[in-house]
């Protein structure tokens, strides 16, 4: 395993150079409303979603009920029932990990595990071990140290949780520029708009995730063909 951590380690930098700041905004966010950095830590080990975390903290601050939490954040991640279904294939037979893997496949390790090979010797469940473990570890240390450093220095968080905006915008060109085939991410925006439009803000999101999943599964035997050509 070492010597995966080692090989893998430079396909995980960009990652470290943005789960830092992303995990030290989170922390600064969530000291702000009172919470101390062992919150940190463990939000941080057991739900590890970025996304997830920026949405809880307000969640819990105002009080927000469990069922409720587990609704909006369920929502908000069914997103990953299409990075599932790319991974199929890299995931198949990958052995006791997969449920690990499974779980820590955040966008930034999706977008890595989704388009990069094992290096040699490195097996392809070592690989994707190794990289989703590292991608973890740098979340947590960045999120408990913002919430280290926000209790004790003053910090203002408007506008902070801009940053996860930010970077789906950088994943969403770095995927378009490393696949060939544009056609599911033309989908992916097309039909969305299409719903805003026709539903509106407040009812567009889950017809919308829906009518992509279908359009996507529909087609996926033609896209597969067209791979194989």
């Amino acid at each position: 395993m070492i010597k995966a951590l080692k090989k893998s380690f430079k396909y995980s930098l960009p990652v470290l150079f943005g789960y830092i700041p992303l995990g030290f905004a989170f922390g600064v966010m969530l000291a702000d409303k009172g919470y101390g950095a062992e919150w940190a830590f463990f939000m941080s080990i057991f739900i590890f979603s970025g996304t997830g975390q920026y949405l809880i903290v307000p969640l819990l601050a105002n009080g927000a009920s469990i069922p409720y939490v587990i609704l909006i954040t369920t929502l908000l991640h069914f997103r990953y029932f299409f990075y599932g279904l790319s991974m199929i294939d890299r995931y198949h037979n990958i052995g006791k990990t997969k449920w690990y893997l499974i779980f820590g496949l955040t966008d930034e390790t999706y977008a890595i595990l989704s388009t990069e090979n094992p290096p040699e010797g490195i097996s392809r469940a070592a690989f994707y071990t190794a990289v989703t473990f590292l991608n973890h570890c740098y979340w947590i240390i960045g999120s408990v140290l913002g919430a280290v450093v926000g209790g004790i220095l003053p910090f203002s968080t408007k506008g902070i949780d801009f940053v996860m905006t930010a970077l789906f915008s950088v994943l969403v060109v770095e995927q378009w520029k490393a696949q060939k085939n544009h056609i599911p991410a033309l989908i992916g925006f097309a039909l969305p708009m299409l719903s805003l439009i026709i539903l509106g803000s407040d009812n567009f999101l889950i017809p919308a995730l829906a009518a992509v999943s279908v359009t996507l599964l529909c087609l996926r035997p033609v896209f597969d063909k067209e791979e194989r050509l």
